[in-house]
């Protein structure tokens, strides 16, 4: 099988699409068989074909990483010499972000706009935050007595698995990539296998920047072979994963037998609340925005609305009336598309699947809840209606379940405590939302709410700068932020005796 393969995306663009794995610095075949088949989730058709990695790959891959962590090339490179290859990657996804983009919303789903305009600015934006951290990472002197003192260093925590998500995959890719090379550690990364293609071109950049071999390997696979693989390889030293809480229980478990260091960002049922002194006007403009931004596909999305009951029938149709006047819902090349298809097959099907259980647990379907027909697209095309349930109970599955679509289910409370007591009444605890011009209100709500992050009138807000991540069932650890670094550095104290004897 051929390791590149030039192809012509639906908006003109041409490029050389890598497929094989990225192990030392090059591109090689895979030891196994296996492929996977990327899809347009627009038309369904195949893109291209990539390589998956099997075990004796992971093996390779895992290899590399550990020698290029001892090699000098690596391992003495002063932190400032680190920080100028990460700033000069930055500038080369930066010059490439139109062929990013491409790339993503080809493979993904997600519109071309929301991709060029926000994606790649994260994605830029993270690899050049944390390439300020690089030299600025140290330990401290501490005195104990005239005869003695310590001091700490901070390492590199080693070789570090590192898989992502499908629903932003270059942005996901430096969230993890950022921290970890600018503490010095090296990389074996794996792609999620519905998008694999802008991380392999991420690898050629990676490389054109002038990272030494082995310090960033990357791979296709699947979870259940390539993940469980990597996972459990005796010379990775940590795992951060995002995903789903299911497929992170699974990743602990095996991490357990070897005490890796892990990160763990995962489910989310985030809940918003609207008290009766908003502004309803940003509510329902934040509310929609949580939910139904990149096709509801979101870990954060604030799939639960908790309405005052003062408030509740305006804002429910004030936000059916936004529905229909922004959620257009069609293929990622028109620019009037707010909402491109689902990723793939199986995420459609779980979705509508999802939507007829809210329909039989009694729940009202007040906008949406079917498959939506594109125009142009040959009755093809994985599209969903965004979906609003009303009259639902906090023990129906829509509640309950992250569904990880265009749904949302608007619900009414009476008291702050009840809100409180609504929001809480979830397995997961990643975002959550606060509509309310009562300063004391919002700083109370937020300090009793349990949940990782908190808006206060706003939803989605997401900055390098600032830690992310859940309680509960939504992970363990921090991205981001110099929280982040502290995911990807450890701590070493050294004893000094100036001298004295027992």
């Amino acid at each position: 099988m051929a390791l590149y393969v030039d192809l012509e995306a639906p908006n003109g663009v041409k490029y050389r699409q890598p497929t094989g794995l990225f192990i030392n610095n090059e591109f090689v075949a895979s030891s196994s068989a296996q492929t996977i088949v990327s899809i347009d989730p627009a038309t369904e058709k195949e893109i291209v074909t990539v390589q998956a990695a099997d075990e004796n790959d992971v093996d390779k891959a895992v290899k590399a990483a550990s020698a290029a962590l001892k090699h000098a090339s690596w391992k003495l490179l002063p932190p400032t010499d680190r920080g100028i290859l990460m700033n000069r990657l930055a500038d080369l996804i930066d010059a490439k972000r139109e062929l990013f983009a491409t790339i993503d919303a080809w493979d993904n789903g997600k519109t071309y706009a929301e991709t060029l305009e926000n994606d790649l600015v994260e994605a830029v934006g993270v690899i050049r935050y944390y390439a300020g951290w690089a030299d600025k990472t140290f330990g401290q002197t501490i005195s104990t007595t005239h005869k003695k003192f310590a001091y700490t260093v901070r390492q590199p925590i080693g070789v570090v698995a590192q898989i992502i998500p499908w629903n932003y995959p270059l942005s996901m890719a430096t969230w993890k990539l950022g921290p970890a090379l600018a503490c010095g550690n090296t990389v074996v990364l794996k792609a999620a296998e519905q998008t694999p293609l802008s991380i392999l071109v991420l690898a050629e950049t990676i490389k054109e920047a002038g990272f030494p071999p082995g310090v960033v390997n990357i791979i296709n696979g699947y979870g259940r072979e390539t993940g469980a693989a990597l996972v459990g390889h005796p010379l990775v030293d940590k795992v951060a994963f995002t995903g789903s809480t299911a497929t992170a229980s699974s990743i602990m478990s095996v991490a357990a037998k070897t005490l890796k260091n892990i990160t763990l960002e995962t489910g989310g049922k985030s809940p918003l609340l609207v008290f009766d002194d908003a502004d309803l006007e940003q509510a329902v403009k934040w509310s929609h925005f949580g939910i139904m931004s990149n096709q509801g596909q979101i870990c954060t999305a604030t799939s639960r609305i908790l309405v005052h009951e003062s408030l509740y029938d305006d804002f429910l149709a004030q936000f059916l009336k936004t529905l229909t006047a922004v959620s257009h819902v069609g293929n990622q090349w028109d620019p009037k598309s707010y909402q491109g298809p689902q990723v793939s097959k199986v995420q459609y099907e779980r979705i509508l699947a999802m939507i007829e259980a809210g329909k039989k647990e009694g729940a009202h379907v007040a906008a949406g809840g079917h498959p939506v027909t594109v125009a142009g697209q040959n009755n093809k095309g994985f599209f969903l209606a965004p979906t609003v349930f009303t009259n639902v109970t906090p023990a129906m599955s829509i509640y309950r379940e992250e569904i990880f679509g265009p749904v949302v289910v608007i619900v009414k409370f009476k008291t702050e405590e009840e809100a409180l007591a609504l929001a809480n009444d979830s397995k997961y605890g990643l975002g959550s939302a606060v509509f309310t011009k009562d300063l004391e209100r919002a700083h109370r709500v937020a300090e009793e709410i349990e949940a990782g992050m908190v808006w206060i009138n706003s939803s989605q807000d997401c900055d390098p700068r600032i830690p992310f991540g859940g309680v509960k069932q939504s992970g363990i650890g921090r991205e981001l932020g110099q929280a982040g670094l502290d995911a990807y550095s450890q701590i070493k104290a050294v004893h000094i005796n100036m001298g004295s004897r027992l």
